[in-house]
């Protein structure tokens, strides 16, 4: 493939919740100085010819705001990309496929007694989060080219601070977010980079169903779905202008 024409990002941000994630990346790295701030480690160097801070941001929302953050204030990111791994919320979506974010929603959030909708932050001006448009096409074009053994869809990526395995849970959240899969990091990235008005996008491969069969299911298919989605962004890496 050829590099995305007219997609100019000078430093990019990548976040995984769990060293699992980020550690392939950081082995491919190069020029790496590393920083330590809030019990995290930014890696910053090059990565396939392109300049890249790869973090691992710890598990649950607030991690995962704290670590957009530090990317914005202290690397100057032009970009954000969340890799990790999520539950389906939509049958046709099966473990190890991928889902690339239109827009992220917190489905915890409940404000509904102060006449906001479910999932709408009090006070924010948006319900949810949209992400960039030019990062996602670009991920779908090279998903196809270097996982072509599974599906990629674009939908709404839903986070919430918990591991959904429950049936009724699952439908609870389907019908108050319309989300296409969750987990636990995404939502806060999203709003985080919303108000820093950096783009961004989250990037998940499908471990579970979410679902009662998902405490057997994830730590079996965990290694796999990490494997596409790094995959992924290592290949994005090398077309971004």
């Amino acid at each position: 493939m050829e590099k995305a024409e007219g997609y100019k990002v000078k430093v990019i941000g990548i976040i995984g919740a769990m060293e699992e994630e980020v550690a392939m990346l950081k082995e491919k790295m190069t020029e790496v100085t590393v920083t330590e701030k809030a019990g995290m480690e930014f890696f910053h160097g090059q990565l396939k010819g392109h300049e890249a801070v790869v973090v691992r941001s710890g598990i649950g929302k607030v991690n995962a705001g704290i670590c957009t953050q530090i990317l914005a204030d202290d690397f100057h990111v032009d970009a954000v990309i969340n890799t990790g791994i999520a539950g389906s919320l939509k049958a046709e979506i099966n473990i190890g496929d991928i889902v690339l974010s239109t827009d992220t929603m917190h489905h915890d959030m409940d404000a509904r007694e102060f006449g906001y909708p479910a999932g709408q932050i009090p006070r924010m001006d948006t319900l949810a989060f949209p992400a960039d448009e030019g990062l996602r096409k670009l991920a779908g074009e090279v998903c196809r080219q270097v996982n072509p053994e599974i599906g990629v869809w674009e939908g709404r990526v839903v986070s919430g601070d918990q591991f959904v395995a429950d049936k009724a849970k699952k439908e609870a959240i389907i019908s108050i977010t319309g989300g296409s899969c969750t987990e636990m990091e995404g939502a806060a990235i999203g709003q985080a980079a919303y108000l820093n008005h950096i783009p961004y996008l989250v990037i998940r491969a499908i471990s579970d169903k979410a679902d009662d069969s998902a405490q057997m299911d994830y730590p079996t298919f965990e290694k796999q779905a990490i494997l596409h989605s790094v995959r992924l962004v290592e290949s994005m890496m090398g077309l971004l202008d």
